[in-house]
């Protein structure tokens, strides 16, 4: 590896699996000492004791992500303490997706939906930036969504927080970079499950089909974009959304 993080810190939320977990592991492997958060310790653990084999550096920190500030800013203070001081990288990935129809959402589980993906991650940013930008700066990466922006017949309420992260990666753009805060996002496509169900492929597979991807993408596919933002390689790219879909959103789909 090229160690394009060498010296940086970094906190990563979500990230005792699959996407959260990718991202984690690509910043240890270029150099970054990460924080590993998320509700499950025994997935954190393993996640953390797998980096340290690989030679890189982790440590895990249990954070539940309900929306509430008070949670949000613990996270904050907990991962300067073990980093030393400084966050140089955060990435707001933990989110949830419960996918009722409209009619069939209660506000019970709109409010829990938007907690977790969008009031958690505008409060831990609010309390990560200040510090940040004392320290000379940093950068903040959002995950966003391809159904954000191409409608589906289920999901309303996931695709609106994710759009609302969409917006707010170019409103912290635009209020951060004079403080030397550079955000942007990476809005991943349909991602490989983790594990098969059966012999029908599923829904998501179905949806790539004739894209130009021809199929699902993997986690590591978004933690190289991910990686990358994060890198000084994008020094010069601020409230941009990079679309790692597999052409999902911007090409026509030729039905097969």
């Amino acid at each position: 590896m090229s160690e394009r993080l060498r010296n940086r810190t970094a906190l990563v939320t979500g990230s005792t699996s699959n996407i959260g977990q990718a991202i984690a592991e690509a910043f240890a492997a270029e150099g970054a000492h990460v924080i590993v958060s998320g509700r499950n310790r025994d997935r954190g653990a393993r996640v953390v004791e797998g980096i340290r084999a690989a030679g890189g550096r982790a440590d895990f920190l249990a954070a539940d992500l309900d929306g509430g500030a008070e949670a949000s800013r613990s996270l904050a203070e907990r991962a300067r303490e073990t980093l030393g001081g400084r966050i140089d990288i955060l990435v707001n990935n933990a989110g949830i997706y419960p996918a009722p129809g409209t009619a069939d959402t209660d506000e019970t589980t709109f409010d829990q939906v938007y907690g977790v993906n969008v009031k958690a991650p505008f409060f831990l940013t609010a309390a990560v930036v200040p510090a940040m930008a004392d320290s000379g700066g940093g950068v903040i990466i959002n995950l966003g969504s391809w159904i954000a922006r191409l409608g589906v017949p289920r999901g309303a309420l996931y695709s609106s927080t994710k759009g609302a992260m969409e917006t707010l990666t170019r409103a912290w753009a635009a209020e951060f970079a004079p403080l030397g805060v550079r955000v942007n996002a990476v809005s991943p496509g349909v991602i490989l499950p983790p594990a098969p169900v059966g012999d029908e492929p599923s829904p998501g597979e179905v949806m790539m089909k004739g894209t130009p991807a021809g199929g699902v993408g993997t986690p590591a596919a978004i933690a190289a974009a991910v990686l990358w933002l994060a890198s000084d390689e994008a020094a010069f790219v601020h409230g941009t959304v990079v679309d790692v879909d597999g052409g999902r959103t911007g090409v026509a789909v030729i039905a097969a």
